[in-house]
């Protein structure tokens, strides 16, 4: 007779739990002791369990059981990078990477749903639609050698909706909402249609300089915008880099100013929840 399967996150009782994580569609399963460090990681793609303590195989490969697929390898990682280190050293709870576009939008949304009788839309949900489309096209950028963050929190309750990290720099997105409308900009000043113009890039400036300051690294800024219908600057923004979610792709062109290593240790630098406790 077979035993109770064991649930995702639950403490099995070798004392190990199972962490699935998803990142640009592919699953990797993490096997951490209670305090939340890794012992292990299951790449379902390549079949290889990577054991970070041989010890421990026995215990590993008891609680991955009810999710192996098939036959696999288990062994050592590779050789870890610094930027493999602090990754794994991370608890889970304090890793940014698997939050996804708009994720602070998903949970305000969850637990405050906006009233049935609302007769306007939620301007959450225009808000939530703009970072998940700008953040859908800098995930995209993955493949070129380029590491995205997203929802990242600021003290104060701000956050940062998007950074991009790759070899043509570092860059704060921030996501503006624009479906069909005309977006003017005069810096500092946006204007969204009919609306009120707004100091918009102020804040997108901001949002860079407390990047630049948690990494010690120039970070630029960067305002997207999702499905525009016109676009009019009337003068150059100090700065700031203006740009659709469709042109998003132009980062790739950019290169010559990180190396693959220096992406990967930033990442696991903003990848961090404590980088960005004191900005």
């Amino acid at each position: 007779m077979s035993g109770p399967s064991r649930q995702p996150g639950r403490l099995g009782p070798d004392r190990l739990r199972v962490i699935p994580t998803w990142r640009h569609g592919q699953e990797r399963l993490y096997v951490c002791h209670p305090d939340g460090r890794n012992v292990a990681w299951y790449d379902r793609e390549a079949a290889r369990v990577h054991l970070l303590s041989e010890d421990e195989r026995e215990d590993v490969l008891q609680a991955l059981g009810p999710f192996l697929t098939g036959p696999v390898a288990v062994g050592p990682p590779p050789v870890p990078t610094p930027a493999d280190l602090a990754r794994l050293s991370l608890h889970p709870d304090d890793d940014l990477a698997p939050n996804r576009p708009g994720e602070a939008l998903l949970v305000a949304l969850d637990r405050e749903p906006a009233p049935v009788h609302r007769l306007r839309p939620d301007p959450r949900r225009r808000a939530l639609t703009a970072e998940q489309t700008v953040g859908d096209a800098l995930d995209r950028l993955d493949g070129a050698g380029w590491h995205t963050l997203h929802s990242i929190p600021l003290p104060g309750g701000d956050r940062i909706h998007h950074l991009a990290i790759g070899p043509g720099g570092l860059f704060a997105v921030h996501a503006l909402y624009a479906r069909k409308q005309r977006v003017q900009v005069a810096d500092p000043m946006v204007t969204l249609g009919r609306h009120e113009a707004q100091p918009l890039l102020r804040r997108v400036r901001s949002d860079a300089d407390r990047a630049s300051y948690a990494l010690t690294a120039e970070v630029h800024p960067l305002l997207a915008l999702a499905g525009p219908a016109d676009l009019r600057v009337t003068a150059p923004p100090r700065g700031v880099r203006i740009l659709q979610d469709t042109d998003l792709e132009g980062l790739t062109r950019m290169g010559g100013v990180l190396k693959p290593a220096d992406v990967e240790a930033l990442h696991a630098m903003a990848r961090d929840r404590a980088t960005w406790g004191r900005v």
